[in-house]
């Protein structure tokens, strides 16, 4: 039975860990920044070593390819090797070195496959310096505007086109992710949280990605001097902002164990010590796999109080999507595979975005889980074991050569969504 060899990615791990090294861990690796152009660069390098044909597309997803034994569509594998502000070594990276280290376990064990292979490293997955996340998927999938994204800015005036062109990472058109080209996606990636490693468990068949909603709520007050304005005249937007997160803390709690909600951004104005708060935003970011539960924190949202300690209170929904489900037969194989070679896992969703969701739009598509140590990731902590990675990318291997036998069946009703 085949199998990737431990020694190889292990060196993979280590040498991509370097690209925007941290000196207390973890990297900081941004889309196109130099750290990032040097970790393409080394990619680039190792698969024409293999003797992989590469390309970049026009918004400089690269494909590196191994050719099959006949004129069949392409399966492809992998994620992203951009990272956020100190991240981690495994967040995106791990999905692409196992991706390789599969096609390199084909080239030295003289493994041949009926279809092409293909690696792939999608751009600007974090959406960390140029946002939103997952741009390149969504350029490709048409959830985003090709030139509204190739127009977004870094902080300091960037756009992410002209970064492209500095880092020499534009391609031609005709290189994307076509359907008509393509058989399948399979993306390995950790799994962000603490499921597995709680339950021991060595790999995440992924049943798909789950559905959110974003709202921001804004508390409407009056500036005025705080050592002066008795506290019974007040308009405290802040004091306003809180209540609301009390009341929504406590309500959305109530209605699924399985909802999780955040708020993770809030604005204060003027933000002075001395003025009482006018204005007080704060976002609201509810996840869970079942439409009808993120409907209910909708209506939770919107039954708000028009007015709350003397403040206006308005509600705007910042953006959402649908839950995605990835494809029945790919994640069968996936468990098969997992199954077959005796590692402990279960189904679960995905918490976290991924390129996979949006490419299941166009391709069947499945993604593997292995376990992030304390369900730590997006910090320098995170860490999975060599003997997990190893786990996950033989599930690839095996669950890639299990596609290989497929006919084109698999993804034919995927072509009218994608032309």
């Amino acid at each position: 039975m085949p199998a990737v060899n431990k020694d190889r990615l292990q060196e993979k791990i280590h040498c991509f860990a370097q690209f925007g090294a941290e000196e207390h861990g973890g990297i900081t690796r941004l889309s196109l920044s130099p750290a990032a152009l040097a970790a393409r660069t080394e990619l680039t390098k190792r698969c024409h070593a293999l003797g992989l044909f590469v390309e970049t597309d026009d918004i400089g997803n690269i494909y590196a390819t191994k050719t099959g034994t006949e004129t069949l569509p392409r399966i492809a594998m992998g994620s992203h090797i951009d990272s956020v502000i100190n991240g981690g070594n495994y967040d995106g990276t791990l999905g692409v070195l196992t991706a390789l280290e599969v096609v390199e376990t084909l080239v030295r064990e003289n493994i041949s496959t009926r279809h092409p292979v293909t690696v792939m490293v999608w751009t600007n997955e974090e959406g960390a310096r140029f946002a939103p996340a997952m741009m390149a998927s969504g350029v490709l999938t048409g959830k985003f505007s090709k030139d509204a994204m190739l127009a977004v800015q870094d902080e300091d005036g960037v756009s992410f086109g002209q970064a492209l062109l500095a880092g020499d990472c534009l391609g031609k058109t005709d290189n994307r992710l076509n359907p008509q080209d393509y058989l399948a996606y399979l993306e390995l990636h950790v799994e962000q949280g603490p499921v597995l490693a709680n339950e021991n468990l060595t790999i995440g068949v992924v049943r798909g990605v789950v559905g959110m909603c974003n709202y921001t709520v804004t508390a409407h007050g009056q500036a005025n001097h705080a050592g002066t304005t008795p506290m019974q005249e007040r308009k405290d937007a802040l004091y306003a902002a809180s209540q609301c997160v009390c009341t929504l803390y406590e309500r959305l709690g109530r209605i699924d164990p399985d909802l999780v909600f955040t708020f993770g951004h809030i604005a204060c104005r003027p933000n002075i010590h001395t003025i009482i708060p006018d204005e007080v935003r704060f976002s609201l970011d509810a996840r869970h796999q079942e439409p009808a539960i993120l409907q209910e924190v909708v209506k939770i949202v919107r039954a708000l109080p028009a007015q709350t300690a003397n403040c206006a209170i308005s509600v705007e929904e910042a953006w959402s999507r649908k839950s995605t489900l990835f494809d029945p037969k790919l994640v069968a194989l996936v468990k098969k595979n997992a199954d077959a070679l005796g590692f402990p896992n279960r189904h679960l969703y995905s918490g976290a975005g991924h390129d996979a969701q949006y490419v299941q739009d166009i391709l069947p598509s499945a993604m593997i889980f292995v376990p992030s140590e304390g369900g730590l990731s997006h910090c320098a902590k995170e860490n999975t074991s060599i003997d997990d990675c190893i786990c996950g990318a033989d599930v690839l291997l095996h669950t890639l050569l299990d596609l290989d036998a497929e006919d084109t069946s698999i993804r034919d009703r995927y072509l009218s969504v994608g032309e």
